[in-house]
């Protein structure tokens, strides 16, 4: 009998953490181009170059974990990671750096959860963006939402801090710049600007129950950058002499309330961003952006329109663009592609003229070998205004041969053979 209860206890122990690990999901994509890819000429006159590349667009691994806890209540964890598929010293964006990643609560009320993850007006593209081929689509392009993480910007970590010494203190002073965007500054503009498919940072998230098809989402990135002035002399007293702070309380909000009906078949969305100190400080910046598609069987389509207003200390910096994608069951995958406009900046900031809006393209095929794995060819391009610098998510280098960002006015293009596997 003690022999027997021995068994039953050693059983027991060895497969106890075959249980505790049956409630992680491990889970990942590796999807990957080989590129023929061009950059044309660019308004400064440097000449276009040609190349072949091999490319890892949002490759990614993650782990998932959940918990019934009772009452209908489940408690959940998510860490996602990028993976470049290449060696990359880059902390801020390269290897092993966050994607959607949280712990949360959901029941009945919904779901609450804390951490780094999606705007609620980011992951709207899910429902209009039926026509990226192989990583190349205008949701990592044009349409304003070239993906960027980060906590709301601090003018005090962009400064340069001098040491007591009088030099000048190389590495960020905080923990916090670590993880901050920079205030101002822009994707595709030279006057004002920052991507509006982010991920906030440290963020506070609630996603409503399903009622009748409709949910709303809400995001908030708290203040945790707000700062109040000092003077030098209070910043030589720790070691930092020579720099004064800057005073601001940089928080931002964004919300969405989307529509699904008709068995998955209708979609509409409607969502909105508000960022505050994020220009300049005292202003408040704001947009939003709509639309939905419908999938009618022999063809699925997607369309959006956004506008946003940075309110920089030069004045208002207005944009607006617009976008349809389809696809076209074929066999066991799709014809599908996009056109996506991003218009110029309007507005005081752009009194003297700007000619920063870029138009994009792409058409391709893609193959599902099987529910995992599948294989995707096509072209993609962008046509760049003098002043415009877009680009994709996951391009080579541009003309120098190390920089990935796209010279003013230098048109990218692809021609791609493209692999994905999900797991």
């Amino acid at each position: 009998m003690q022999k027997k209860l021995l068994g039953m206890a050693v059983a027991t122990a060895l497969t106890a953490p075959a249980v505790a690990l049956a409630q992680v999901q491990v889970y990942g994509t590796a999807n990957v181009t080989l590129n023929s890819t061009k950059y044309s000429d660019s308004t400064q006159g440097t000449p276009s170059v040609s190349k072949i590349a091999v490319n890892s667009h949002s490759s990614n691994f993650g782990f998932r974990s959940s918990e019934t806890l009772g009452g209908g209540m489940t408690g959940w964890v998510q860490y996602e990671f990028n993976t470049q598929l290449e060696r990359n010293n880059d902390m801020v964006s390269g290897n092993g750096t966050p994607r959607n990643s949280a712990i949360g609560l959901r029941g009945n009320f919904g779901n609450f959860y804390l951490g780094t993850w999606e705007t609620p007006y980011a992951s709207t593209f899910r429902m209009w963006d039926v026509g990226t081929v192989g990583g190349y689509g205008p949701s990592t392009s044009v349409a304003y939402r070239r993906e960027s993480t980060g906590s709301a910007p601090s003018r005090n970590c962009n400064n340069a801090i001098p040491s007591a010494a009088g030099g000048v203190v190389t590495s960020l002073p905080t923990t916090i710049c670590y993880h901050a965007d920079g205030a101002g500054g822009g994707v595709g503009s030279p006057v004002a600007g920052y991507a509006l498919w982010r991920r906030y940072g440290s963020g506070v998230f609630y996603d409503s129950p399903t009622f009748s098809g409709f949910q709303f989402r809400i995001g908030y990135q708290p203040n945790e950058s707000k700062a109040v002035s000092a003077t030098t002399a209070e910043m030589a007293s720790v070691g930092l002499g020579g720099t004064a702070i800057v005073a601001e309380n940089p928080s931002s909000w964004s919300s969405s309330l989307a529509w699904t009906g008709m068995g998955g078949k209708a979609r509409a969305f409607v969502a909105n961003m508000v960022a505050k100190d994020w220009s300049a400080i005292g202003n408040t910046d704001s947009g939003w952006t709509g639309g939905g598609g419908f999938d009618f069987g022999v063809v699925n389509v997607g369309a959006y329109y956004e506008q946003y207003t940075y309110k920089p200390t030069t004045g208002d910096a207005k944009i607006k663009g617009y976008g349809l994608g389809f696809a076209v069951p074929i066999g066991s995958g799709k014809i599908a592609g996009s056109y996506a406009i991003q218009k110029d900046m309007t507005g005081a900031s752009c009194a003297a003229g700007c000619d920063n809006g870029a138009k994009m393209y792409d058409i391709g095929y893609e193959w599902n070998l099987s529910k995992r794995t599948v294989l995707s060819f096509g072209y993609a391009a962008i046509k760049n205004d003098t002043q415009a610098a877009y680009t994709w998510t996951g391009m080579a280098p541009n003309q120098t041969g190390y920089n990935v960002n796209t010279l003013a006015g230098s048109d990218p293009s692809n021609i791609f053979l493209g692999l994905r596997h999900s797991f």
